[in-house]
């Protein structure tokens, strides 16, 4: 008998590999990684075809990146907001990961299906800048045929070890199928109960835009720190007023003597995941009452209430010239 059901192989093939990788690129909870190694299995064994695999693999990940891509080219950082909605590690991941494509270039797509997060915000956040497409989709090709090589022939070389663990499963009365369903229940179920404790968190701190109104016009208003990432701000150049801008990747400190104030912190982000990251940093740095905008700067105008125009920072004036709602990253690595 082979180490694994040929009906595996016969009846799901390169197509489950292609299914499966679709699915989680278009970020449904589905992780492809143990369809990729049962593939590898398959492959060991003679009952699968690597190339075939590799190629619904790579086809997966080219069709939905292409997607991502083209909705952040086509909307810009409204989608980026829009998406961020739905997804609390999305909203915590964007800013790593333009901080990132910012430093390495284009190049680091080859290896952020690597990293957990990076790999579903990439193409949409590089969509919004003005990266040829023949560019992003050779990196995205050269990330996919990595990733996908990377799972298969892990599969192949624990293959015994795999089948073991299947031979387990079955004399318990289950199947693969059921393993991976169980996993995929206990995935979403954690997110759902991240998602409730983040929620307590923001009804306990967060602050909306009519309190933050009549806290600016009491006799104590507080400090406003603008942490929105400086490509944001040079191309959305506005802020509520007197806010001050935040850089948490500089390692200048906060002034102190600020600290006894109460800080209410704002980004761009809907569901607040990164306000919520940079007043934890505020408070460890000593500051005692930070509190993050509900909505960030959009809610803030969206109620109607104004902001001032703030200065294009020197270093970055030469930026003028680039189409609102886009960044500049370099198609190639640095030297």
């Amino acid at each position: 008998m082979p180490l694994v059901p040929t009906a595996l192989a016969t009846s799901w093939g390169a197509w489950a590999v292609f299914v499966s990788v679709l699915a989680t690129q278009l970020g449904v909870p589905v992780p492809a990684a143990p369809m990729l190694i049962i593939a590898g299995t398959l492959v060991a064994q003679g009952a699968a075809s690597f190339w075939q695999m590799l190629l619904a693999a790579v086809l997966a990940v080219l069709i939905a990146d292409s997607l991502w891509f083209a909705a952040g080219r086509l909307y810009g950082r409204r989608f980026l907001t829009s998406l961020v909605r739905f997804s609390l590690s999305i909203d915590s991941t964007l800013r790593t990961a333009r901080n990132w494509f910012e430093r390495f270039g284009v190049p680091l797509l080859a290896l952020s299906k690597f990293v957990p997060g990076l790999g579903l915000v990439s193409a949409p956040m590089l969509g919004t800048t003005q990266i040829e497409v023949r560019i992003f989709v050779l990196w995205d090709v050269i990330g996919a045929t990595a990733w996908a090589s990377f799972w298969m022939l892990g599969g192949a070389a624990l293959q015994h070890q795999i089948a073991e663990g299947i031979a387990l499963v079955r004399e318990n009365g289950a199947t693969v199928v059921d393993v991976l369903v169980i996993a995929f229940v206990g995935f979403v179920l954690y997110r759902w109960i991240r998602r409730q404790q983040f929620r307590m968190w923001l009804e306990k701190y967060r602050i909306t835009p009519d309190q933050l109104d009549a806290m600016m016009r009491s006799d104590a208003p507080p400090v406003i720190y603008d942490a929105r990432p400086a490509d944001v701000r040079r191309k959305e150049p506005y802020r509520i007023k007197g806010a001050v801008a935040l850089d948490l990747d500089s390692p200048d400190l906060v002034d102190q003597i600020l600290s006894e104030h109460e800080v209410v912190v704002y980004c761009v982000c809907p569901n607040e995941a990164t306000a919520k990251l940079i007043a934890r940093r505020l408070q460890a740095k000593g500051f005692k009452h930070v509190r993050p905008l509900k909505g960030g700067l959009d809610a803030w105008e969206k109620h109607g209430y104004p902001v001032e125009a703030i200065p294009l920072e020197p270093a970055h004036a030469a930026a003028d010239h680039e189409e609102e709602g886009f960044i500049t990253i370099r198609a190639t690595a640095p030297e």
